[in-house]
């Protein structure tokens, strides 16, 4: 596989507030050049033994290989959940003028 030229770090909130509140802080911050935000989404898993639904709202964030650390302990730290979903997919290819975005949006807190 090729190198990563771009990261999409994925999480979910309880609600829409608070999807907002974590996108405009990672952006705000420079941890991420963009933040989907997207929901409702019902979500079915498995916590404690029991089966559980939720109605949550997904995060997509778009950031570089290199902030992703930052992004991702940011997010940790930003989150409600005692177990937040995190996860880091790389992005191997894409727009170059929008990959070439995201590294200067990001590029100062590298």
């Amino acid at each position: 596989m090729a190198a990563p030229v771009g990261v999409i770090v994925t999480t979910s909130t309880d609600g829409e507030q608070s999807a907002r509140r974590l996108a405009e802080a990672v952006v705000t911050e420079q941890l991420a050049a963009c933040v989907h935000v997207a929901g409702p989404v019902t979500s079915i898993y498995r916590w404690r033994g029991a089966v559980e639904q939720a109605t949550e709202w997904t995060c997509s964030c778009k950031t570089t290989p290199a902030a992703a650390p930052a992004l991702v302990a940011r997010i940790r730290a930003l989150h409600s959940y005692e177990v937040p979903e995190i996860l880091v997919t790389p992005v191997v290819d894409g727009a170059p003028e929008y990959l070439a975005w995201i590294e200067t949006v990001v590029r100062s807190k590298e």
